[in-house]
């Protein structure tokens, strides 16, 4: 999952600017030319720029990550039945709230006069579309542009744990690691040689991911970028295959989970599901953007159909025992070691992307302050700061389930279910709504709304818990020791 906002050249001095960078822009620049409203009026006369294949690879590069991994466990939360109808439920919701967004931004961009609009300045204007909330509607865009933040350095927390914990497991392994992928339906990466405590990894990790984001222009990671697409692509194959062939029959898992763990699931999901940052930066760099629709519909599909298939088929292999990542599930042999490290691998080139977001909004901000001599070193201390404040986070919430389950819950249900629906009704506040389409709008953002005060009290409370047994656990050995 990539959340991201699309960018312009222009910054208005303040800390959340409308104009946003994106990993997009890193990556995929726009091509050299004129100023952005007259490369827009090329665009349709035929300008470069991505076409269908291209832009539903990044589509769905922006919306496949950790969050699909976790499926596993969000589906135990929910139950076998009820949760892969609930991922679907909620998949039609995220698309139908994605098109929102895009119709909005067409409405507001042709009554405002813009050639395009970014995700903050859609709520900007909308906003502005009503006579009371006209005085305040800078704090709309600067309200989705702190969330776009909070989601990406909350993406980046998850990518500590992830690869603390999956690393963690091979090195606690190796001795015992064998060309025999056989399966118990435990969690099947046995403990052989004690190690250290996950926080430690992500110590570890640290001063790589530090030295990852000195890289002076994401362009230069293109290719690895490209390579680590390719490993975790091939990563899920070989996931796939291993759960499918040893799903465990008859089936016995409870076809609807406990009421309290739905928040859970809700907040996995919506992490998962959180891609609709993607949706502006694709279709304003699409080289015909009349058919983002059709790649917006497609793609989604697509993801959807993952999302439900991997959650299902994973806990219906693993059980109870599925972790926070069905890669902690794998077995001790060599072909499913390398998958847990060619995933991190992935995992590790794309925290530069996500990181990429938050660093050009926060750090120009400041770099304002100092003397030219003083830009880079400010600018490298800086970075090294973020990345340090992320760990810390990571480190505070050690449990790569509930992090994912309070991202998702905290951040993600505003941008892909709370702020859509409330757009369509600013935006078209002048137009007529009508009544069935407002309480459709209302409906969905209270949804979200109960989701996100639900799950982050569930979160919250499951780490405190966990937190206060693993304490317990400390001072018992301590006692006796």
């Amino acid at each position: 999952m990539m959340a991201s906002s699309d960018v312009d050249g222009r910054a208005d001095g303040s800390l959340f600017s409308d104009q946003n960078p994106s990993e997009l822009d890193a990556l995929c620049p726009s091509p050299p030319g004129p100023s952005r409203p007259q490369r827009n009026y090329e665009r349709i006369g035929g300008r470069t720029g991505t076409s269908f294949c291209q832009t539903l690879i990044h589509l769905l590069k922006g919306n496949i990550g950790t969050g699909l991994l976790g499926l596993p466990l969000a589906v135990k939360n929910a139950g076998l039945v009820l949760g892969p109808i609930s991922l679907l439920v909620m998949g039609i919701i995220a698309v139908h709230c994605m098109m929102l967004l895009v119709k909005c931004s067409h409405h507001l961009s042709a009554k405002m006069n813009r050639p395009s609009m970014t995700y903050g300045e859609v709520m900007q204007y909308g906003m502005e579309n009503v006579s009371w909330l006209r005085r305040h509607s800078r704090w709309g865009s600067r309200t989705v542009n702190l969330f776009l933040i909070i989601t990406q350095i909350g993406f980046c927390c998850v990518y500590f744990v992830f690869l603390s914990d999956n690393l963690k497991q091979v090195v606690e392994a190796a001795n015992a690691t064998t060309f025999s992928c056989q399966v118990n339906h435990t969690n099947q990466t046995d403990v052989l040689v004690p190690s250290f405590d996950s926080r430690i990894y992500m110590l570890f990790f640290l001063p790589f991911f530090i030295l990852l984001v000195f890289t002076p222009n994401l362009k230069f990671l293109a290719p690895f970028s490209l390579l680590a697409n390719v490993v975790m692509t091939l990563s899920l194959i070989l996931i796939y295959i291993y759960s499918l062939m040893n799903i465990k029959l008859p089936i016995d898992l409870p076809k609807v989970g406990r009421a309290k763990d739905y928040p859970l699931f809700f907040g996995t999901a919506i992490f998962a599901f959180e891609g609709i940052g993607v949706v502006l930066p694709l279709e304003n760099k699409m080289q015909r953007p009349q058919k983002f629709t059709q790649v917006l519909y497609l793609g989604m599909g697509i993801v959807t159909f993952l999302y439900i298939s991997l959650g299902t088929i994973g806990y219906m292999c693993f059980g109870e025992h599925i972790g926070g990542s069905i890669t902690l599930n794998l077995p001790n042999c060599w072909t499913y070691q390398a998958v847990k490290l060619l995933y991190c691998f992935g995992i590790f080139i794309t925290f530069a992307l996500q990181f990429y977001v938050p660093a050009e909004i926060l750090i120009p901000q400041i770099l304002t302050c100092v003397s030219e001599r003083w830009e880079k070193p400010v600018d490298l201390l800086l970075r090294t700061l973020l990345v340090i404040i992320t760990c810390a986070l990571a480190i505070l919430i050690p449990e790569l389930d509930l992090v994912i389950s309070l991202v998702g819950s905290v951040s993600s249900s505003f941008l892909a279910l709370i702020f859509p629906p409330i757009l369509e009704i600013l935006a078209f506040h002048t137009e007529g709504l009508s009544p069935l389409a407002t309480i459709k709008n209302l409906i969905i953002s209270v949804v979200g709304l109960l989701g996100f005060l639900l799950g982050t009290y569930i979160a919250v409370i499951e780490i405190l818990a966990r937190n206060n047994v693993k304490h317990e656990e400390t001072f018992h050995t301590y006692m006796v020791q």
